[in-house]
């Protein structure tokens, strides 16, 4: 049966129609709409990411080429440039972006694990900026002459799914953000060092959970109590408290830092924490570990299309973007049903070639062999769900 359906229907099989239907209905996107639908453009524009066009006018031809196919891809009767362009302009953004929340909630219950053993969630928060053209996207003023937007991530580490996002001009400071979070009781959030936002970290630490953030170099401090016996690498364990005029104000309890020797690196790291129970080498494992968010923003951008826009309004980016979330979703959902052996660089690009092809899913990928182990892990690419 599976062998008539066309491989992206095979994937759109994993997509949850109804409650899409249902928050269509709730912001009235299909009002007036006689032929192409919000689920239509949903299609199209996933078919978009996975067979990584590179404009709009890109993906009408790529559509318009597999044009006898489109009812049964789930495009409806046709797709205009027009009547594409016009939807990305017009329809509410917050119908993608409840989706998107949606498959992420989906796509992290179905990989939760507890890899830390900390009884909490594990969370690494950080931006990354996409760099726009002004004279197109005049919204987005950044410099005199630049424009650009930031997309501020909170990223489980443990399932390697993004759980919150929040998307604002490029000039926003990454700390202004801290204050969308929505913080977890007992869960654990890792900084960089642009957040010591001491105002907002003693927030975390009132609702009970935990953080650790790099510090800076002109950190004033007086150290209170010194933690003995440091196992290998761990220059210090120190209790502290701030003596900034404004840090002591915004945070008024005791931290704790800890000195860290990168021996890889050569380099010594210091981080801040709230998180007196555990040790001093799993404050710095947590910090290692956000480097993973890194590693999802280059692989968002290398595999998805997040830096080049198939519309130029704030809305058509916004769907854009929630899309892009929406497909890797699909993927880490199609990973984990299948149980694939395969990396995700290798799903995507099994499945940008072979869309409209009628195979088993199951098939496509026992069959596609690679002629080497640089082609089978593909070193250089970020290295996504194998932790």
């Amino acid at each position: 049966m599976n062998k008539e359906k066309y491989v992206f229907a095979q994937l759109i099989s994993f997509l949850n129609e109804h409650k899409f239907r249902r928050i269509v209905d709730k912001y009235q996107g299909n009002r007036y709409v006689k032929h192409f639908t919000c689920w239509n453009q949903l299609l199209a524009l996933m078919f978009g990411q996975l067979s990584n066009r590179e404009s709009l006018r890109d993906l009408i031809v790529a559509l318009d080429a597999h044009h006898s196919k489109s009812y049964h891809l789930g495009f409806g009767k046709n797709v205009s440039k027009s009547s594409l362009a016009r939807a990305n302009q017009d329809r509410d953004y917050h119908i993608f972006e409840e989706y998107a929340y949606y498959l992420i909630t989906q796509a992290r219950e179905k990989r939760v694990s507890d890899i830390f053993q900390l009884g909490g969630n594990v969370y690494a928060f950080d931006s990354t900026t996409i760099d726009l053209c002004l004279s197109a996207f005049w919204w987005v003023k950044f410099r005199k002459k630049k424009g650009g937007i930031k997309v501020h991530t909170l990223y489980d580490v443990e399932t390697q799914i993004p759980a919150f996002f929040h998307i604002t001009e490029a000039s926003v400071h990454d700390s202004k953000a801290m204050k969308e979070i929505p913080y977890e009781s007992g869960s654990y959030y890792i900084f960089d060092r642009e957040y010591n936002s001491f105002k907002m970290l003693y927030k975390i630490h009132q609702i009970e959970a935990f953080f650790v953030v790099r510090a800076k170099k002109n950190l004033q401090y007086k150290s209170i109590k010194w933690r003995r016996r440091l196992p290998k690498n761990v220059l210090s364990d120190v209790m502290i408290e701030l003596t900034g005029f404004y840090p002591s104000q915004y945070y008024p309890g005791t931290l704790r830092l800890v000195r860290y020797w990168n021996e890889e690196q050569e380099r010594e790291f210091v981080f801040l924490t709230n998180a007196m129970h555990i040790s001093a080498l799993q404050v710095a494992e947590l910090y290692k570990n956000r480097w993973q968010i890194e590693l999802f923003f280059k692989w968002l951008k290398q595999h998805l299309k997040i830096k080049t826009f198939w519309g130029t309004t704030e809305n058509a980016v916004r769907i854009q973007i929630y899309v892009a979330i929406c497909t890797y979703c699909l993927v880490a959902i199609i990973q984990k049903d299948m149980q694939l052996d395969r990396s995700t660089y290798e799903i995507l690009q099994i499945l940008s070639i072979s869309l409209t092809d009628k195979t088993h899913l199951r098939d496509l990928f026992e069959r596609t062999k690679f002629q080497n182990d640089k082609d089978r892990f593909r070193l250089n690419e970020p290295s996504l769900f194998d932790f």
